[in-house]
């Protein structure tokens, strides 16, 4: 019987040797057939006679076969991990993606793309995608993806034609009347405007914007809305880019229809209610309706401020109407700095912080009522009164877009518990996403939304991740002490996991817009999230619902002990270390990155690896080395302000340089430290006393004469001398009329204040910067001349050393110097402002002849 099973035991095994190996030559003959050029196994490399020899050629052709099994069992995959995302539902929660990135596309094109040839393609692409509907395969697929893609461009090309903001073209006083649209505190108590413009003179502007923000740094008396307001103002277009990549304020204020921003004079004069212009029936409904919702606004906010008072007051009352200008500078800073800015803003936080907060206790509420929870859904009676209270919410907010976007998400999630539906899933993210896009294409280019949808995508992916891993029994707890502390473990563990996780999501689009990430962001977040969640919120929500009676106080004071908590743990970790500046991003980085993360999150299957291998190829794309070097000199759009590059600083041409854009040039390119300029009394050219002065106390402009000629011999002397004695890559100024600066290239760098000192600049420097707008367009000495004029139409520049090549001579600075400027084309609608005259009242649509040769972003 031994020697049986023996024999049957070796029979056995001779025949599995068999079969596997005659498995072995089919699977090598179908991988030779289909995946590799078809010859025999014979035909690998002849190996010489010996067993190591023999071993490697047998580990050759098994390492062929291998491969052709995993290439075809890939291949023969891919239908099925489709189908399987398809059962998912995940081909619906991809439409706001592709729909999303052709907005983007249209609103990154340096012009407008005809609209006629994207309706046709739109037509053929969506009726091929509907007639292959039932075709589940990638043909299908990028059908669809391209009518998603090309009706994101049709919106965003709709929103831009609709929104048809009148921006202003270039800085300029005038007397201005209008009707407050909207009005906010700072910390110092000024107020800050938003005016519907009626009229303007002295002078009339040609093009005056509809809608401008102004600023009334004097005491005055509140205007409230709806009455008229009238002062001197000064007036200027929105910013553009700092640096090329960076943000452009006219973007977002010419979909948020303001056409100015700009300051008062002196104390603006406030008059009577003005009534609005309504030219239909809707508009007069709802007109009063705005009043009354911005004047409880006013009134909750200064509430909450009196009461509390200090930054936590402040802060508290931005929780609630989104009013964030009386918080303090350094408090904003420390909380920027340790990742709890987020806090500040109406966002998806503070949405379902409130409305699970509303939630819960209504729904506890009604469980005490005896009998009643098994005669009616309590769950959906709360979730009903929860989803009133979000709109009240969102109303009194003053329907920012961000706290709009939030409240569409938490409105489906409510109305998704109403249908016995499961309210946290990606078709419910991308509904919400889909509903904005569709409303505000624009959207998609602002942090606030990528931020936002981000995190969202990363926490309900993983929450399905979690909901959705294999159960295991749970063994028994043995310490009663473990069993009662597992759900303070739970919490903070879910704390821990979900500020991860949002902070991992959002890293590359902090990077991306603000060039910055908290140094110890997590470990703020994990401090200070549980008093907001547990104090902070659930008190604010109880002092607005006790308010209507004048039960508020004591719930506003608890809001405001947690609220000082909550800047103690900001500033304390912002002392730590404050914030690591990255830089600016390649812009394919970020978007393979960004594209990557969304990949990753949205896939259920093992496609989503093709999310890993984007974000991998952007962040090898990121490490690798920077193609362009760091700019030498870098000058602002109005060329106010101008830089020399160093290693870790910047030198500047001013005393105190304008924080906004000199922030953001130490971030984007990785600064510590700003060097001003020095001051040189000695080398100022004295004019003449002034002119007499009118009654007024200003010179009569129409009687206003020339300021005499300067000694041309001398001013050149003076900056031959100061560039010789100031120490390199520093500059020194005349105060009001000219700077002076040599770079570490030896280039001589002369900023111009006062343009009578052109002339000596041109026959002093190599580049010369001067802020009037002349018609002058170069330097007879051949120095690079750089106005105004010419600022309008590239913006902000950078000047970078060019590379030299084989065989190049030396000529004159403009072969040596590389320049980039911000825009690459001024005639999209909400940059086309800089190509009008108001000399000739129309547009330049052509650049002007000897104008200085700017390359793109290249980014």
């Amino acid at each position: 019987m031994i020697a049986t099973s023996s024999q049957g035991g070796m029979m056995g095994r001779d025949q599995l040797e068999k079969g596997g190996q005659a498995g072995e030559n089919h699977a090598e003959s179908a991988g030779w057939i289909f995946h590799f050029p078809q010859q025999p196994a014979r035909d690998l490399p002849v190996q010489p006679a010996g067993p190591p020899a023999r071993k490697k050629a047998v580990a050759l052709r098994r390492l062929a076969r291998t491969g052709s099994v995993k290439l075809e069992g890939i291949r023969s995959s891919i239908p099925r991990l489709l189908e399987t995302e398809r059962a998912y539902g995940h081909v619906f929660v991809f439409t706001p993606v592709f729909l999303g990135l052709g907005a983007f596309f249209w609103f990154s094109l340096p012009n407008d793309p005809a609209v006629v040839p994207l309706i046709l393609l739109f037509a053929v692409s969506a009726s091929l995608a509907v007639r292959l509907v039932y075709h589940q395969n990638l043909f299908s697929y990028s059908l669809a993806a391209l009518a998603l893609m090309t009706g994101g461009m049709l919106l965003a090309a709709f929103e831009t034609r609709h929104a048809g903001t009148v921006v202003l073209d270039t800085p300029v006083t005038t007397m201005l009347t209008g009707t407050v649209a909207g009005r906010d505190i700072d910390e110092r108590g000024r107020w800050r405007y938003l005016v519907d413009v009626t009229g303007t003179s002295d002078p009339t502007l040609r093009r005056p914007p509809e809608r401008v923000r102004l600023l009334a740094r004097s005491a005055h008396e509140a205007a409230t809305l709806g009455q008229r307001i009238e002062g001197r103002v000064r007036l200027s277009p929105p910013s553009g880019p700092a640096l090329s990549g960076l943000n452009d304020f006219s973007f977002s204020s010419y979909f948020n229809g303001i056409g100015a921003v700009g300051y008062f004079y002196g104390r603006p004069e406030v008059g009577d209610d003005t009534p609005a212009a309504v030219s239909s029936l809707p508009g007069l409904v709802l007109h009063p309706v705005k009043q009354w919702l911005a004047s409880l606004r006013g009134a909750i906010g200064t509430h909450i401020r009196q009461t509390i008072g200090g930054d936590a007051g402040a802060i508290a009352a931005a929780l609630v109407t989104a009013e964030e200008r009386a918080i303090g500078d350094e408090t904003i800073e420390a909380l920027r700095q340790s990742g709890l800015a987020h806090v500040l803003a109406i966002s998806g936080l503070n949405m379902v912080l409130a409305a699970g907060t509303f939630l819960i206790g209504a729904r506890t509420l009604l469980c005490l009522v005896p009998g009643l929870a098994h005669r009616v859904p309590i769950k959906k009676i709360s979730a009903l009164f929860a989803l009133v209270m979000v709109t009240f919410y969102i109303l009194i907010s003053g329907g920012a877009v961000s706290a709009v976007r939030s409240w569409i998400m938490i409105c489906i999630m409510l109305v998704a518990v109403l249908f016995d539906r499961p309210s946290i899933s990606m078709r419910n993210v991308a509904m919400s996403a889909l509903i904005i896009l569709v409303i505000t294409p624009s959207a998609v280019t602002g942090a606030g939304f990528q931020m936002s949808f981000a995190a969202t995508l990363a926490l309900v992916a993983g929450y399905a991740a979690w909901r959705d891993r294999p159960d295991r029994e749970d063994e028994p707890v043995r310490i009663a002490v473990w069993q009662r502390l597992r759900p303070i473990g739970q919490f903070f563990g879910g704390l821990l996991l979900s500020s991860f996780i949002g902070g991992l999501s959002t890293m590359v689009y902090s990077i991306g817009h603000f060039h910055r990430i908290p140094a110890y962001g997590l470990i703020g977040n994990l401090l200070a999230m549980p008093v907001i969640s547990i104090i902070v919120m659930p008190a604010g929500l109880v002092a607005m619902l006790l308010m209507p009676f004048g039960l508020d106080h004591y719930p506003l004071l608890l809001m405001g002990l947690g609220l000082d908590w909550v800047i103690v743990i900001a500033r304390s970790v912002s002392g730590w270390g404050g914030e690591i500046a990255t830089g600016k991003l390649a812009p394919a980085a970020f978007f393979l990155i960004a594209l990557g993360g969304i990949v990753a999150c949205l896939l259920r299957t093992r496609l989503a690896v093709l999310g890993g291998l984007l974000i991998g190829a952007g962040v090898v794309m990121t490490l690798w080395p920077a193609s362009a070097p760091r700019p030498v000199l870098v000058v602002s759009e109005d060329g106010e302000l101008v830089a020399l590059v160093k290693a870790e600083s910047m030198a500047v041409n001013r005393d105190k340089p304008p924080a906004f854009i000199a922030d953001q040039w130490r971030r984007s390119l990785k600064l510590t430290d700003t060097e001003p300029s020095i001051r040189r009394d000695d080398v100022v050219s004295k004019d003449p006393p002034e002119q007499a002065k009118t009654q007024t106390g200003r010179q009569d402009r129409r009687h206003k004469q020339k300021k005499p000629p300067i000694d041309r011999m001398a001013a050149k002397a003076a900056m031959l001398r100061l560039l010789a004695e100031t120490p390199q890559e520093r500059f020194a100024c005349a105060a009001k009329q000219w700077c002076a600066a040599r770079s570490q290239q030896g280039w001589r760098v002369i900023t111009v204040d006062d343009p009578r000192f052109l002339g000596p600049a041109c026959d002093s420097g190599d580049i010369v910067i001067v802020r009037a707008r002349l018609r002058l367009t170069e330097c007879r000495s051949g120095a690079v001349l750089i106005t105004g004029q010419s600022l309008r139409r590239s913006g902000a520049l950078e000047i970078r050393a060019r590379q030299p090549v084989p065989g190049m001579t030396a000529g004159n600075i403009g072969d040596k110097i590389e320049i980039t400027g911000a825009m690459t084309d001024v005639r999209r609608p909400w940059t086309r402002h800089r190509l009008y005259d108001w000399r000739r009242d129309r547009f330049d649509d052509e650049p002007g002849e000897g104008e200085i040769a700017v390359s793109g972003s290249g980014e």
